[in-house]
């Protein structure tokens, strides 16, 4: 694997697949324990149903390991591969009983990732180079670490983690400290040297953000035609990002402007999930899936 490739730590993962196989499985998969003998072997192929990006090989992996601690797992491509449709992702051995009891889990956990990555892919292949995909916080709760993983994955970047890893003063924030020049003044005095980023909603607040000398300035919600008056106000003064309604169709546009970046909360709120199934099989048997081989 590439060390360029985006690293997952596992301590992120692995009680949430504990946890998620916890509540699956309950007291005991009663259909696999009924139909299938402890002792049967099974051999299973995750393969791509439509065109993806991977992300969430490694949880997966875990699930499979979890349920079975003997089950050996052959990737064929990695996190942050595009995969064809029909495609062989993977390939697991193991106990067949242990392959059926964490199917899902290591499906839900595989299509929710890949769905972020290949949105997020598909964004970064339309700004063409001319402005960064940045994601937000709009991630679901407890699952945050993975979902930006998947981003970059899909060759997007990570906004701020959370409240605690950078500074972004919103129109609350703003309101309650008694305007943005009173509230980059109170930030500048406790930021310890991190930059400052200002959420402006109107030229009026992008004058405001100037005048405090704010590092970043967030152009939100703010038409075409304001976006480009915004960035000759502020004439390379802070750094911009664009958010608020971007779409694809939008996003050539919005590349255009030169801003320096672009946020998207849909990429982890409204990804759909990527379409990969398990398909199991006897130890030995061949399926009718084609693979590629693995990208070194």
């Amino acid at each position: 694997m590439s060390s360029s490739r985006p690293k997952l730590d596992p301590a992120d993962y692995q009680d949430l697949v504990r946890r998620a196989l916890e509540e699956d499985v309950g007291t005991g998969d009663i259909t696999t324990r009924a139909t299938v003998a402890p002792s049967r072997r099974g051999r299973a192929q995750l393969v791509a149903k439509s065109p993806l990006v991977l992300a969430g090989l490694d949880i997966a992996e875990d699930a499979f390991r979890q349920a079975d601690q003997w089950s050996v797992v052959t990737r064929h491509l990695d996190d942050g591969d595009h995969c064809p449709a029909g495609v062989v992702v993977a390939e697991i051995d193991g106990s067949a009983a242990g392959l059926l009891t964490a199917e899902r889990t290591a499906l839900n956990f595989l299509q929710r990732l890949s769905g972020i990555a290949t949105m997020t892919r598909r964004f970064v292949d339309a700004a063409a180079g001319r402005i960064t995909i940045l994601d937000t916080r709009k991630t679901t709760p407890t699952l945050r670490a993975l979902e930006k993983y998947a981003v970059r994955c899909g060759g997007g970047t990570n906004h701020r983690f959370g409240l605690f890893d950078a500074i972004l003063i919103k129109d609350n924030h703003a309101r309650l400290a008694g305007g943005i020049g009173a509230a980059v003044e109170r930030m500048r005095a406790a930021a310890r040297g991190l930059p400052i980023e200002v959420e402006a909603q109107s030229l009026a607040d992008v004058d405001a953000a100037i005048a405090a000398r704010a590092d970043i300035i967030l152009l939100d919600n703010l038409t075409i035609a304001e976006i480009r008056d915004a960035l000759g106000r502020i004439a390379g003064r802070a750094r911009t990002e664009i958010s608020g309604g971007v779409t694809l169709d939008r996003l050539p546009e919005l590349a255009a402007t030169g801003a320096d970046f672009v946020s998207v909360g849909g990429l982890t709120h409204s990804a759909p999930a990527a379409d990969l199934s398990l398909e199991i099989g006897e130890r030995g048997t061949v399926t009718l899936s084609r693979s590629l081989p693995r990208k070194v």
